[in-house]
């Protein structure tokens, strides 16, 4: 699975202010409307659908907000750190402070599973989230996600 292909360093964003889960929805679908060229009330309600369906923070202060929108025909993503951790409804209850957001169409059900499986291999490493949280640019954001190694 070829990360960078679907979250690209333009599409990653550090100090996110949101005060609400559905605050950050609203923010994410802006971003994804601009970076992806779709209509973002589209992205909002896909997201909010797929929210109630049941929280997306996987817990450890991560969220993976998700669903299938209309006219995309691959996954894309955003990679958000926010600037305050927020109530996300996390299995663990931990606030979360960054989040992995993915759309893909619906003809990329299988592919998307896919880039959920790596970006969860990539976060196994206390390494990674580390690095994420301590980066001081968005450069640094990305690339710390991005890196196949740790040192």
């Amino acid at each position: 699975m070829n990360l960078p292909n679907i979250i690209r360093p333009e599409h990653s964003f550090i100090g996110v202010s949101a005060q609400t889960k559905w605050r950050a929805l609203q923010t994410i679908a802006d971003k994804a409307a601009k970076a992806f060229s779709v209509d973002g009330h589209t992205i909002l309600k896909a997201l909010e659908v797929r929210e109630k369906l049941g929280s997306t923070g996987i817990g450890n202060g991560i969220a993976i907000p998700h669903a299938a929108i209309d006219g995309m025909t691959s996954p894309r993503g955003l990679l958000i750190r926010f600037a305050q951790p927020l109530e996300f409804e996390a299995i663990d209850d931990i606030p979360t402070d960054i989040a992995f957001v993915l759309l893909f169409g619906e003809n990329n059900r299988g592919e998307y599973l896919n880039v959920l499986s790596a970006i969860a291999r990539r976060l196994q490493s206390d390494g990674v989230l580390a690095a994420m949280r301590k980066a001081r640019t968005v450069d640094e954001f990305y690339s710390d996600f991005i890196a196949d190694s740790r040192v």
